[in-house]
């Protein structure tokens, strides 16, 4: 029951129609075409109208969203019902079967292949490898087999350009998992005399189109054909036809499939030159020569003995002479006559193929067909079959193939209407309702007047086909004027003389549920006996070709044996139906009835005569009837509630009642319908479709307020459930930053625990890598460790060298890796002029010197002193004294006793410039711009640089003088207008 579709696309099940008249029905079918919407729903039978369109219905999302889903969660589809008939098998290890019926171009092939999809994409495979390959490899067959017997027994016709020319019954088996585990096909009633003549319009099967106009030339070369169906009597008709299918691509997708399902390439060329030598015999033509029989064209039988791999004299004489078994064990040849020849022809170009579609569909059931099951190992084994057969068929000239088409039709549709009826009456029963009797047609008079033993039609003409001299067509029609006259589903011309739409000894009409249909009697005894002479089995039995052998076993009789009388077709076909619906009602069925909107193939137009016809003969309004016989709708009572218990105050959210019975009556009782309400056992049942529409209506105003408050809800949910989740995140984090702060903290005592005892005071300890949070802690740690470290050393140094080393200090602060030789390593004496063994014989004159400056200047230390070489700005260079006190900075002229030639005030120094070399080049810059440029010599020893101490020196001084000489306390360095220079300021 579907429910789930706006009823502006009409009803989705024509149960819920309010009037259930024809009108109505084709209405609501009308509009739900015009809509888009091609399947509706008959209770448990989908109706399907072909859309001749390519719809976005299928695919894995469109599977998904039918998975495991029930008939009245989504709407109608052919996979809801493939997923029901599934199910049933699966969980009630019942066996079911889908029946999917309609005319020619109604769509039942391509429903067919979609059930099947749907069924090989919903089993899954067990985890057991090998397993899994037989489950993938019976998917794989099922579906690809249905290409290969589309192209052999498939044809365009004037209504559909893919129209099945056979009946098909496939059989998938499952084990007690639910997975595949092989099938078996059955083929009913190939329309065989479609390889001699088409109508106009239409084309022989599609296998030999596909052979000649997709193989390629060296194939066809070998098969002594050309790539030119007119060429060929069997094909000329239908060479010219418009044909939207592209027979190139279809013969390699045969081929391919073929050889997914098995074939080897042997059995694919045999089955391709049994085509060829049909095409072949197709051509042959015969004519009198004197008294007897000759080939026009005896090329051919080279041809075909070629193909067939039999003698070619054999060919040629099975062809013109027919062997006759006489009294007494003597065996006698009979020429043929040219009618005779042709029509033997005929008849073994029709056995040809024929054979050949049988040996297909067994070739592919020895590869599915379940082998080595055993029920005590692998469980019960489960059926669904799938039931593609034609549909009923009222041509212009109907015929032997249409009256049993329609036979077969008029079987089924008693079997349909009787399981219809028989699932209703179980219902009721099981749901302890009473049971209304239904008035509808039982069509069991026309079965019996067709197939019933001695009186029926079939047996007319079997008696017909037995007796003994010369037997017409006519003679037939007599025979069942005379014994069927008097039946009222029966009429001739001779029974009725006014109805001039029948001819007289040509036709007569069967009164189906379907209509009137007129038969013409032409060709029934023919047909009917299917004659093919001895001679023909015997040929391609001794075939050297292993495939022919196998599909000819009765050739292995010698021509003196006595044979019983082989079955005529009518009988065949009448004992393959009975079969066929006694397996079908062991089965739990489930229907597909195909609707063709129009012969145009439009996907527009929906021509109502034409469907309204269509709807009468698949007694799709009686389905209708029976299911609405007594209720309308019925579902379990959790179903229902769980649909509308939003519509009632006691069943909202959830009832609290005993059962859910107690609460579909309150429910029921609450909204005024229980006088349209019957309740079942464990099922609710209404009775008109307008109570349904009502609840419907109800529950449809209070859904947007539910999905409200669901959305609500939700959402608080989630908005809870992501605050506890950060509120977590947030506690875990807050741990383990504690935790991480703590491991780094204790692995820094673990190292630094012993600095005190090491020789280097822990500088050799490497640090470990901090979290970000411990990035600045660890920098002051580091800078704490420096300075506990420095202190250290500092007091282990004497006081007498501490001044040497602050000015050390300083000279690295200054200089910091600008310079390679600062000095470092030796000791700093600073005054080096009043030094005797840097300044032996001069020491002395420069103390006295000294003693007159610091009693003119009132100097109280001399920070630095130093022999130079001083340049002027001629380039000219002089020895020189240099003396740094804390006063001034004073040039002596050494020779002349350290005479004062130059004093310059110590604030009035500006800077220092210095080069990164080797060299000892310093230039003094002061306020005035009068620069001392000059360089440290007569060193001892003599490549030792005191630049390092000069600069050190004298930043340690500035650093000691007070506040008001703060600004000599910076240090920049950088190229002072050149490229070797840093300045000290």
């Amino acid at each position: 029951m579907a429910e789930q579709e706006s009823l502006e696309f009409g009803k989705a099940d024509f149960v819920l129609l309010d009037n259930v008249t024809m009108e109505d029905f084709m209405a609501n079918l009308k509009l739900r075409f015009e809509r888009g919407r091609i399947y509706t729903y008959i209770g448990e039978v989908v109706v399907s109208v072909n859309p001749y369109r390519s719809i976005a219905l299928y695919g894995k999302d469109m599977i998904e969203y039918y998975r495991g889903r029930e008939l009245y969660e989504r709407p109608p589809h052919l996979y809801a019902i493939a997923d029901a008939a599934y199910k049933a098998m699966k969980r009630r290890a019942k066996d079911t079967c889908i029946v999917i019926s309609g005319e020619s171009g109604a769509g039942k092939t391509e429903a067919s292949k979609y059930i099947m999809q749907y069924i090989a994409a919903i089993t899954n495979p067990t985890q057991r490898e090998e397993v899994e390959r037989r489950v993938i490899m019976v998917k794989n067959v099922l579906l690809k087999s249905n290409c290969v017997l589309e192209a052999f027994g498939n044809a365009k016709t004037n209504r559909n350009d893919n129209s099945s020319r056979f009946g098909k019954y496939m059989d998938i088996n499952f084990d007690f998992k639910g997975d595949p585990t092989g099938g078996h096909i059955n083929n009913y009633l190939l329309e065989k005399s479609r390889v001699l003549k088409q109508q106009p319009g239409e084309r022989n099967f599609h296998s030999f189109y596909q052979l000649l106009l997709g193989a390629p030339d060296a194939l066809l070369s070998s098969y002594h054909l050309q790539r030119d169906p007119t060429l060929y009597v069997f094909t000329r008709e239908g060479a010219n036809n418009n044909f939207a299918i592209n027979d190139q691509a279809s013969y390699r997708l045969v081929v391919d499939s073929m050889e997914v399902i098995g074939f080897s390439q042997d059995e694919v060329d045999s089955v391709y030159k049994i085509l060829a030598s049909i095409l072949h015999l197709g051509n042959m033509r015969f004519t009198m020569d004197g008294d007897a029989v000759v080939l026009e064209n005896e090329d051919l039988v080279s041809h075909v003995a070629q193909l067939t791999s039999c003698d070619a004299d054999t060919v040629k004489k099975t062809l013109l002479y027919r062997t006759v078994a006489a009294g007494g064990g003597e065996i006698i040849e009979k020429g043929h006559s040219v009618k005779e020849a042709a029509y033997a022809k005929e008849a073994c170009a029709k056995a040809f193929y024929e054979r050949l579609f049988c040996w297909i569909v067994g070739r592919i059931n020895s590869v599915i067909e379940v082998k080595d099951y055993d029920v005590r190992v692998h469980g019960k084994n489960t059926v669904i079959g799938v039931l593609d057969i034609y549909g009923f068929e009222i041509f212009d000239n109907n015929s032997f193939e249409q009256f049993c088409i329609n036979y077969c039709n008029e079987k089924l549709q008693q079997l349909f209407i009787e399981l219809i009826l028989r699932q209703e009456q179980d219902e009721y029963q099981r749901e302890g309702i009473e049971w209304q009797h239904i008035e509808y047609f039982n069509n069991q008079i026309i079965v019996d007047l067709v197939e019933q033993s001695h009186k029926g039609i079939i047996s007319i003409l079997d008696e017909a086909c037995l007796t003994v001299g010369e037997v017409t067509d006519t003679i037939f029609l007599e025979s069942m004027n005379s014994k069927l006259g008097r039946h009222p589903h029966y009429s001739s011309r001779k029974l009725s003389p006014t109805d001039k739409s029948m001819a007289f000894n040509r036709d007569f009409r069967i009164k189906h549920y379907a209509g009137n249909v007129t038969y013409s009697v032409e060709g029934f005894l023919d047909k009917n006996k299917d004659t093919l002479f001895q001679d023909f089995k015997r040929l391609m039995y001794n075939s050297k070709d292993p495939v022919l052998r196998d599909m000819w076993p009765d050739g292995q009789m010698s021509i003196s044996e006595v044979t019983k009388r082989p079955l005529t077709a009518a009988t065949l076909f009448r004992n393959s139906m009975i079969l066929l619906v006694e397996n079908l009602a062991s089965k739990e069925p489930y229907y597909v009835r195909c609707v063709k909107p129009n012969d145009q193939k439009s996907p527009v137009v929906f021509d109502e005569r034409r469907c309204l016809h269509q709807v009468e003969y698949l007694g799709l309004l009686e389905n209708v009837r029976v299911r609405r016989a007594g209720f309308a709708y019925r579902q379990p009572y959790e179903r229902f509630l769980q649909r509308y218990k939003m519509t009632c105050e006691y069943t909202w959210p959830n009832h609290l009642m005993d059962s859910d019975m107690e609460a579909t009556r309150a429910l029921i009782d609450q909204h005024d319908f229980q006088d349209d309400v019957a309740y079942g056992y464990t099922k609710v049942f209404i009775r008109t479709p307008q109570t349904l529409f009502s609840l419907e209506q109800e529950r449809a105003q209070l859904m947007p307020i539910i999905v409200l408050l669901i959305q609500k809800v939700w959402r608080g949910t989630l908005a809870r459930w992501h605050y506890k989740r950060l509120k977590s995140i947030y506690k875990i984090m807050s741990f383990y930053k504690c935790y991480k702060v703590r491991s780094h903290l204790m692995e820094i005592v673990h190292r630094f625990q012993s600095v005190r005892d090491m020789e280097d005071y822990g500088k050799s300890v490497e640090w470990p890598q901090p979290p970000a949070v411990l990035e600045k802690f660890q920098e002051l740690c580091k800078n704490l460790h420096r300075r506990w470290r420095a202190r250290k050393i500092v007091k282990n140094i004497p006081p007498s060298e501490m001044l040497q080393i602050k000015c050390k200090v300083c000279a690295m602060e200054a200089l910091q890796d600008l310079r390679r030789d600062i000095g470092y390593d030796r000791a700093w004496r600073n005054n080096y002029l009043a030094c005797e063994t840097e300044n032996p014989g001069g020491a002395a004159h420069f103390q006295k010197s000294l003693q007159a400056m610091r009693k003119k200047d009132g100097h109280s230390s001399v920070i630095f002193s130093c022999h130079i070489r001083k340049m002027n700005r001629f380039n000219k260079c002089k020895e020189r004294g240099l003396v740094i006190t804390d006063r001034h900075v004073y040039r002596l002229e050494p020779k002349k006793h350290y005479k004062l030639l130059k004093c310059v005030p110590l604030q009035a120094v500006t800077g220092v410039s210095l080069t990164p070399g080797p060299d000892q080049l310093l230039v003094l810059h002061t306020r005035k711009n009068d620069d001392m440029a000059f360089c440290l010599q007569c060193t001892e020893p003599a490549d030792e640089s005191r630049v390092g101490e000069f600069v050190g020196t004298l930043m340690n001084y500035f650093k000691s003088i007070p506040p008001n000489g703060k600004r000599l306390l910076e240090a920049k360095f950088g190229p002072p207008g050149g490229s070797r220079g840093e300045t000290i300021l």
